[in-house]
């Protein structure tokens, strides 16, 4: 049986803190991650009091700086954040707040080409058309 997984695809931060646990058949032949999903894990053992919880995520931290070489959000991510903004206000749902980071990996996911490998689909469903959005 031929191999059905995509050639690439851009990883959402939820995949990234559950990649241990997902089929690996399920993701790309060659995953790639946004500098804004480095930042959300950099930011993540600052985020908990617990000290077991805050060594996990550390650990997630380094195990995907040592793994990924991540995609800049540059110009034309930019670019790719006014279309995506615009289908979501549309769509009446929210842009703003916590939900703009989703928004910024989905930009850049827009501006390369890639489709959006994610856990939680429904963050992107106003983006039909502009973006692949892969549940895992």
């Amino acid at each position: 049986m031929a191999d059905q997984r995509r050639p690439r695809g851009l990883l959402d931060t939820s995949v990234i803190i559950d990649l241990e646990t997902l089929d690996p058949t399920h993701l790309p032949i060659e995953s790639a991650v946004t500098a804004i999903t480095m930042a959300e894990l950099a930011a993540g053992p600052h985020a908990t009091k617990d000290p077991d919880e805050r060594a996990r995520r550390q650990d997630r931290l380094q195990r995907a700086e040592a793994v990924f070489d991540p995609l800049p959000f540059d110009s034309e991510a930019c670019r790719a954040y006014g279309r995506v903004y615009a289908a979501v206000a549309v769509a009446g749902r929210k842009a703003r707040g916590a939900r703009a980071v989703d928004l910024l990996i989905a930009a850049t996911a827009c501006s390369v080409g890639l489709p959006l490998y994610t856990r939680n689909p429904d963050d992107f469903r106003a983006l039909n058309g502009l973006i692949e959005v892969v549940s895992v």
